[in-house]
């Protein structure tokens, strides 16, 4: 070990692993961005507190490390055991920034008037939520919604499957659907369902899309409560051709935004 890095047992890296749970992400408004991809992004929203990297991961990434030092991020070397703690992968980056929390309030998001928001109701999985914030972020929608008991978007996991894009997009959270719901309606959005038996085929949704709207997205064991499908606006449907019964979160999630995208970026 260098004798300038310093090792599991130091606070602060003991008070960072803490952050692998959800509760001390809350009471602290932090959380641990893993990777070169997240760092780097992270970075470029000017909100990285400070950087562990271990030996290797400053050889792998010396620019990444110099940059965060020259933006006044406390850079800290740390031993390869406090590198493996403070990751959560098989095979740890090296790279770990302290970050503070990104979500914003969903009133924000409303009044910037968006065009396009992503709206998964209890998502539970990380990785699913990662990739579909990822998602969205690609085909430049305006925010994610997580509405109802939906994962934490700061989880380890969930940022890792984001790619970055955590920092990219506005994320909001809003435990009543029925708050979302209104506050849509309020500000002019039209609400889509998708549901296997919507009333709108995709392929003839092209009028509907050219307006601002947001997609609500169902569980991914139960999909999109049948309550909640009926309360949208308009039930759309994504055909099958193939002998495939249903498609998951994240593929729909793709198609859909992108067939918004399509009719979006046209006009």
């Amino acid at each position: 070990m260098s004798a300038d890095a310093i090792d599991w047992r130091n606070p602060r890296v003991v008070s960072a692993v803490k952050l692998h749970r959800a509760p001390q992400r809350r009471k602290t408004g932090r959380f641990l961005a893993e990777g070169a991809n997240s760092v780097e992004a992270a970075l470029d929203t000017e909100r990285v507190e400070e950087l562990f990297y271990s030996a290797r991961a400053a050889e792998r990434e010396h620019a990444l490390v110099a940059s965060a030092a020259a933006l006044g991020v406390r850079t800290t070397q740390v031993s390869e055991r406090a590198a493996e703690m403070l990751g959560e992968t098989v095979t740890p980056p090296g790279l770990v920034a302290v970050c503070r929390t990104v979500d914003v309030p969903l009133q924000r998001v409303l009044d910037g008037r968006p065009r396009t928001l992503a709206v998964p109701v209890e998502i539970a999985d990380p990785g699913n939520a990662g990739t579909l914030i990822r998602v969205a972020d690609a085909v430049g929608a305006d925010a994610v919604v997580l509405a109802g008991d939906s994962v934490d978007p700061h989880n380890g996991k969930c940022v890792r499957a984001c790619a970055g894009s955590l920092f990219h997009v506005p994320v909001a959270r809003e435990r009543d659907v029925d708050v979302v719901l209104a506050a849509l309606r309020e500000a002019g959005v039209a609400v889509l369902a998708t549901t296997a038996r919507g009333e709108v085929d995709l392929d003839d949704a092209d009028e509907i899309l050219a307006g601002p709207v947001a997609w609500l997205f169902g569980n991914e064991a139960h999909g999109l409560d049948p309550e909640i499908a009926r309360r949208a606006d308009h039930r759309i449907r994504i055909p099958i051709h193939g002998r495939a019964e249903s498609l998951n979160l994240a593929a729909a999630a793709a198609i859909c935004l992108y067939a918004g995208a399509r009719v979006q970026h046209r006009e």
